[in-house]
């Protein structure tokens, strides 16, 4: 796989791999939960209708560009380079949150679709937190590497990431990057689920070190994929991953959307339901690195 590029290096061809699909195992949910144990994670082509994907990608971007973000057609996702969010927008935390409240955006995250293929994987009727995790990605991001856990270390036990690419996103662009193996790094794991995350004051829990250089010292590889509309990532909250960098030669901005599903009779973390969820911090959506404009850095936790 070429073309691979993580904290402004390429990627060496022998340390990177493709993510491992599981779509053969659907409707198979005990096959689905030995290689979830297995492997940290699952990798589902086209379980959430294309349409409904595109549809949400076409709200999202036309809210930004009515900010002046998005060029046009905003569908296409193109960084104008500028932002007039802070101008126009009023509150950001509520505009953030409006933005991921936007009808067909929650029609794909908390639709049928999504449910029913995370109630397979959990083996139990499941529920997504109200609170998203909507990342608008301009080239020269990316997220760090990070384990889950220490954000959600509250409620239930079997909390799990469902990871959508909201549009295309060729490697080129920064999709998800999963380190093989990294379920079973126990010298890693520990520490991250010491972590309760709910202030600026806690400890930071991103792993620094570069994932080159991780892979490399651990005899380990980068595991990633061209995600389609409507392919899904499932992990749980000890699999180490982040996201290549976007490096996108078009300007093209990498929509991505985190919901977390659990077990509907399990205990619930309140930071994260409610018509008003606080988020990790307590601030709500302000708290998230989306809701700043697209010319400002991100935050590392």
């Amino acid at each position: 796989m070429k073309n691979c590029i993580t904290q402004g290096l390429p990627v060496p061809e022998d340390l990177i791999g493709n993510l491992q699909e599981s779509s053969d195992l659907k409707g198979k949910p005990g096959a689905l939960k030995r290689r979830l144990k297995e492997d940290g994670y699952l990798f589902l082509r086209g379980v959430i209708d294309r349409d409904e994907v595109l549809a949400a990608r076409a709200e999202i971007f036309e809210r930004l560009a009515n900010v002046g973000e998005i060029k046009q057609p905003s569908r296409e996702g193109f960084f104008t380079g500028r932002s007039d969010r802070k101008e126009t927008a009023g509150d950001l935390g509520a505009f953030w949150q409006s933005v991921c409240e936007g009808p067909a955006l929650r029609q794909v995250t908390h639709g049928p679709q999504l449910r029913a293929v995370m109630a397979e994987v959990l083996g139990d009727p499941a529920r997504p937190q109200d609170y998203l995790f909507l990342r608008p990605g301009p080239v020269g991001r990316a997220t760090p590497l990070h384990y889950d856990y220490p954000f959600f270390a509250r409620g239930s036990d079997r909390i799990h990431t469902a990871w959508l690419a909201l549009g295309d996103v060729p490697v080129t662009d920064g999709p998800l990057l999963v380190i093989e193996g990294s379920n079973h790094f126990m010298d890693l794991i520990e520490p991250a689920t010491s972590v309760d995350y709910d202030s600026k004051d806690s400890p930071a829990v991103s792993v620094m070190d570069s994932p080159i250089s991780l892979a490399q010292s651990r005899g380990t590889r980068l595991l990633t994929a061209d995600f389609e509309p409507g392919d899904l990532a499932v992990f749980g909250m000890t699999t180490l991953h982040g996201t290549l960098d976007n490096h996108s030669s078009f300007g093209r901005i990498r929509l991505s959307c985190d919901i977390r599903f659990q077990p509907m009779a399990d205990e619930i973390d309140k930071r994260y339901f409610g018509p008003n969820p606080k988020g990790s911090t307590g601030i709500g959506y302000g708290e998230l690195n989306g809701a700043k404009p697209l010319t400002e850095p991100w935050h590392t936790r």
